[in-house]
C-alpha cells in the first residue's frame, strides 16, 4: 500500500493542477464577444420560460443586472424605453436577475416601471454561460442566435438604438 500512495498522491495532485489551468484559460477569455450564444433558459419571476433558441428570427437584448447594482438603476429606464419601441418590430429583451433576493428585484421592476420579461438567474447559470465579469452586462444576439454586440457597463439609448436599427435593417424589418 505505501508504494501506491506516491503514484496516487501524483495523480490527484495532476489532476487538480489540470483543473487550475482550466479554470484559468476560462477566466483569461473573458466575456463572450462574438460567435454563437450559449443557449439557456429564463423563467420570469411570474413563471413564464424563455428558451433562447426559441426566439431564433428575433433580436434579443440580454441584460444581466442586480437591484443592489448602481449602474443598473441608470441603465433600466433606457432599456424600459427599447423594450417599449421594439418589441413590436422583432426585438425581445430578456433581464437576468444576478445574485439577489426575489423581494428587492421585484421592488426594483417596480420602482423603475419594468415591463420587460425579468427572471432570477438561478445557480448564476446564464452569468457563468456568458462568462460575465461583472453587472450590469448586456449581450445582443442577432436573428440567427450569434452574438452582435456586447455592452459591459450600463447601456445608453443612443448605442442601444443603433445596434437595433442596424439588426433590424439586415433582415429589412
Amino acid at each position: 500500500m505505501s508504494k501506491l500512495f506516491p503514484i496516487v498522491a501524483a495523480v490527484i495532485m495532476l489532476g487538480l493542477v489540470a483543473l487550475f489551468a482550466a479554470g484559468l484559460q476560462l477566466s483569461a477569455a473573458g466575456q463572450l464577444q462574438a460567435g454563437r450564444a450559449p443557449d439557456f433558459t429564463l423563467t420570469t419571476f411570474n413563471g413564464t420560460p424563455y428558451k433562447l433558441s426559441s426566439l431564433r428570427g428575433k433580436i434579443v437584448v440580454l441584460n444581466i443586472w442586480a437591484s443592489w447594482c448602481v449602474p443598473c438603476k441608470d441603465e433600466a429606464p433606457v432599456l424600459e424605453a427599447a423594450w417599449r419601441a421594439y418589441k413590436d418590430k422583432g426585438v425581445v429583451i430578456l433581464g437576468a436577475d444576478y445574485v439577489d433576493t426575489e423581494p428587492a428585484a421585484l421592488a426594483f421592476i417596480k420602482e423603475f416601471g419594468i415591463t420587460y420579461p425579468n427572471g432570477p438567474d438561478l445557480g448564476s447559470n446564464i452569468y457563468r454561460l456568458f462568462r460575465a465579469r461583472g453587472v450590469p452586462e448586456t449581450y445582443i444576439i442577432d436573428q440567427q442566435g450569434s452574438i452582435a454586440r456586447t455592452f459591459i457597463g450600463p447601456l445608453n439609448e443612443p448605442d442601444l438604438k443603433n445596434v437595433l436599427d442596424d439588426l433590424l435593417k439586415r433582415v429589412g424589418q
